[in-house]
């Protein structure tokens, strides 16, 4: 245990720190999360736009190395591009199968 009250205040200051650090962080990779899992592609654009504003602020704040926000940026913004195209490949994707299940079976 700390004897010097200056210790004790350092304690409590970086428990309050690590408390709010952790806060940030995990409410980043929550919305990281449900950003991967949007189907509808203007919602994804707007939602790329918080989490990189939010990753910045963590790596300016040495939550995370700027390294990490870097890539988990770069990630997000592919996962983004391909939203639309995804989507629109299984909806044409879709038919075709069922068809050739149907032509198949004879």
């Amino acid at each position: 245990m700390a004897n010097h009250s200056s210790a004790k205040k350092r304690i409590r200051n970086s428990a309050t720190k690590r408390l709010r650090n952790r806060y940030q962080a995990k409410t980043t990779r929550t919305l990281a999360k449900r950003l991967r899992e949007t189907t509808v592609k203007s919602e994804a654009e707007t939602l790329l736009k918080e989490v990189s504003s939010m990753l910045d602020k963590l790596a300016k704040r040495s939550i995370i190395h700027k390294n990490k926000a870097a890539n988990q940026k770069s990630k997000l913004a592919k996962v983004v591009a391909k939203v639309g195209t995804v989507v629109e490949a299984k909806k044409k994707a879709a038919p075709k199968a069922a068809a050739k299940k149907t032509s198949t079976k004879k």
